[in-house]
């Protein structure tokens, strides 16, 4: 058994990490967090197992959650600190500790908060495209008629969210971090008219967020102490695309106007 760390001195506790086995054997199977009590999330894993969920972990569950097979969750680790990240860490060290021990974990991706790093396979996407499709979401409104229309988070909802999501796509914690032209997700996508149509008529007037904003003096101030000495636009492909390109203009004097016009 992984010797459990109590860090309960170093106030307030945040979270726990814990590992799951069966009763009866030695090695663990599972490494998870939680931040409320393990005796709650052991109940939401085997009610998802129950219910027929299918991942490794829960086919696991049902193979071996019975009278003489019981499932155990265990806690290794109690997690102190003023960052949520710190339990997502804490769960990163223990899935290596446990899988350089040679316990045969079933985590699907190395831990962690934020993008898992785990990549789907083709046939994974596939299937995933095939049960979404002609799927329809219920109309739940918009503007005033939104449910969630006038609220606003408290102060210290907003902070805890940013905490928790800061850096999860940065760096290496990107899924696509390194991957560029074909290998990107992205690659050779176009935004159909009717989709850049629908945004624009989104953050038109009233609907744009810096609709009736000015900068405060303070601000123009900082932003002219920024630009001072570097060439406005930056290259002339920018200049076209500022004066040309988003005016709808075209100039035969330019050599991306009448490149532009030769690929359209």
């Amino acid at each position: 058994m992984p010797e459990v760390k109590d860090r309960v001195g170093e106030s307030p506790i945040i979270g726990v990490v814990y590992a799951v086995r069966r009763y009866a054997a030695s090695e663990y199977r599972y490494v998870g967090i939680t931040t409320k009590t393990v005796g709650i999330r052991s109940r939401q894993h085997l009610k998802s197992a129950r219910a027929g969920r299918k991942t490794p972990f829960c086919d696991w569950i049902r193979a071996h959650d019975s009278e003489s097979e019981e499932v155990y969750f265990e806690p290794v680790e109690l997690v102190a600190g003023d960052r949520l990240v710190d339990l997502g860490l804490a769960e990163q060290r223990w899935i290596a500790k446990l899988r350089a021990e040679g316990h045969r974990l079933l985590n699907l991706s190395d831990g962690g908060l934020g993008p898992r790093g785990y990549v789907w396979t083709e046939a994974q996407r596939a299937a995933a495209g095939q049960r979404s499709r002609g799927r329809t979401r219920p109309d739940i409104g918009s503007g005033s008629d939104h449910p969630s229309w006038g609220t606003r988070r408290s102060d210290e909802q907003r902070a805890k969210w940013s905490v928790q999501r800061k850096g999860m796509n940065a760096g290496e914690r990107n899924p696509n971090f390194g991957k560029f032209g074909p290998e990107h997700p992205k690659f050779g996508h176009r935004m159909s008219e009717e989709s850049k149509a629908r945004l624009s008529e989104m953050r038109k007037g009233e609907l744009n967020p810096n609709f009736g904003k000015s900068a405060s003096a303070e601000t123009r101030t900082r932003m002219s102490i920024a630009r001072k000495g570097k060439k406005m636009p930056s290259s002339r492909r920018s200049a076209h695309t500022r004066y040309h390109s988003n005016k709808d203009v075209f100039k035969d004097t330019c050599a991306y106007c009448v490149e532009d016009r030769q690929n359209t």
